[in-house]
Order: structure tokens, then C-alpha cells, then sequence
């Protein structure tokens, strides 16, 4: 029985304990057209829907942050039609987005390359960016020519020629470091991290980032994926105890400290 999701969304706001930032690996649209004799670029157009949704209840529950992994820099590896197809896609959804986004107080961000998409593509996404940078809701956040490993690497060149020019020593580095030279470096690390379709590895996705990240995985594909989903995700993640390597017995002691 499916729960009344206003019910269940005052459930979630009183049991507290909410994530500020969540991630999704939204994975699935492909195999979602295949099981229906489509073509795979209709499972990314229903797969705007998930998103619309998600946004939607992300913001109602007062999550701060919200990382998309909307294109990695291995999809440009995929055929040339659908890469077409996908930018042509984002580009259209955000220019019909925008005005939403901005009734509903969402920021958005990129990490990534952004340089590497289509003129049109990129344009639209840095107009979008400029148009809602006054909003104080949600903050989305979208992957998009996106490489854990590639923003690695970016970090540790950047903090080589600083060191190059006498900014850094050795000592100087240290995990807020390496950090602060990241895509992400101006957000929280993510709490929690929901990944679609039952596939379970990070596809090079916030390696650094996801250090202590819980994960969820549910089978259902991404255009499937509506806000019952996503709160029974936020209610799995209400449940659990976050030690950051501690034993339980530690968190419990600190836990009237904090609250009072």
C-alpha cells in the first residue's frame, strides 16, 4: 500500500535527521526504453520527469543540496546520435525549466567541465546559472561532463603549480586542502547517496566526496523514479547511525552534548 505522500512527508519532517546534501547517480533510462521498445533517448526524456519530481520534494523537505550525475565524461563515448540527442535534451530542459525552478526559490550550480559541451548547450546552461544565482532554496547541482578521477587530477595539478610558485610546502597539504581545490569545493560532502537501476559500484562519481557517504541502491530505473522513491530513500537514511568510524556507545554519549 502506497503511503499519502503528504502524510508521509510530515512524517519525515518530524522525525528530523534530514541530509543536507544528497547525490543520485540516475542510472536505468536506457534499459527502461529497451523493456519497452523504445529508443534510449525516450527513457532519457521520462527521466526529466524523475528529476522534476525529485527537485520538487527536495526543496519541500528542506534539503540544502542536490548532485545530479546527468553526464560523465565516458558518455561522450557513447554514439554520436545520442550524445547529440542528449545535449539537445538538456538544453531544451533547461530553457523550459528555468521558470519553475525559479518559483520554487532553486539555485543551480555545474561541476564538471563545462567547456566541453556544445556552444548552445553550455550557453544555456551559464544563462540558467546567472538567472537563478539569487534564489536561497535548494541548491541543484548538476554532473555534467563529470570525472571523479579527472577532478582529482585537476586538484593535484593545481596544488603542484602553487607549490611551484612558493604558495605551498609539503606540510601544507592535507585532506581541507586537496578538498578546497575540488569541483566542490564552496559544498558539504554529500549524506547520502541514492543510486537507480540495482547497479552497484560509483561509475567514478565523487570518489573523494563520498568518503562517508551512506548509499542507497533500489532497483527501480530512473524513469520510474518519482518522489515515493526518493522518500522511502530519505526514511532508509533517517534510520541509520552515522559513526564517521566511531562505535555506537560514542555516538550515543555525544548525542545529549550536541542536543544540548
Amino acid at each position: 500500500m502506497i503511503q499519502d505522500q503528504n502524510e508521509f512527508i510530515e512524517e519525515i519532517l518530524q522525525a528530523g535527521n534530514l541530509p543536507e546534501h544528497v547525490a543520485i547517480i540516475m542510472d536505468g533510462n536506457g534499459r527502461w526504453a529497451k523493456q519497452r521498445q523504445l529508443d534510449r533517448v525516450e527513457g532519457h526524456k521520462e527521466g526529466i520527469n524523475s528529476v522534476r519530481e525529485v527537485v520538487r520534494i527536495a526543496g519541500e523537505l528542506g534539503i540544502k543540496y542536490l548532485t545530479l550525475y546527468t553526464f560523465s565524461t565516458e558518455n561522450w563515448n557513447r554514439p554520436k546520435g545520442e550524445v547529440s540527442a542528449l545535449m539537445s535534451l538538456l538544453m531544451k530542459t533547461i530553457r523550459s525549466e528555468m521558470q519553475e525552478l525559479n518559483r520554487n526559490n532553486v539555485r543551480l550550480q555545474t561541476i564538471g567541465r563545462l567547456e566541453d559541451l556544445p556552444f548552445l548547450a553550455r550557453q544555456g546552461m551559464l544563462q540558467a546559472i546567472n538567472y537563478l544565482e539569487n534564489n536561497t532554496g535548494l541548491t541543484l547541482i548538476l554532473a555534467l561532463s563529470y570525472s571523479s578521477r579527472r577532478e582529482l587530477t585537476d586538484a593535484v595539478r593545481e596544488i603542484v603549480a602553487r607549490a611551484e610558485r612558493g604558495e605551498l610546502s609539503a606540510t601544507d597539504v592535507d585532506e581541507q586542502l586537496i578538498s578546497n581545490h575540488l569541483y566542490t569545493a564552496s559544498l558539504p560532502d554529500p549524506d547520502l547517496l541514492i543510486r537507480t537501476s540495482g547497479e552497484l559500484r560509483l561509475s567514478n562519481f565523487l570518489l573523494w566526496q563520498l568518503a562517508y557517504t551512506e548509499i542507497f541502491v533500489t532497483s527501480t530505473f530512473w524513469p520510474e523514479f518519482r518522489a515515493q522513491e526518493f522518500l522511502l530513500a530519505i526514511r532508509d537514511y533517517q534510520n541509520r547511525e552515522r559513526r564517521f568510524g566511531k562505535v555506537s556507545e560514542q555516538i550515543q554519549q555525544e548525542k545529549p552534548a550536541k542536543e544540548g
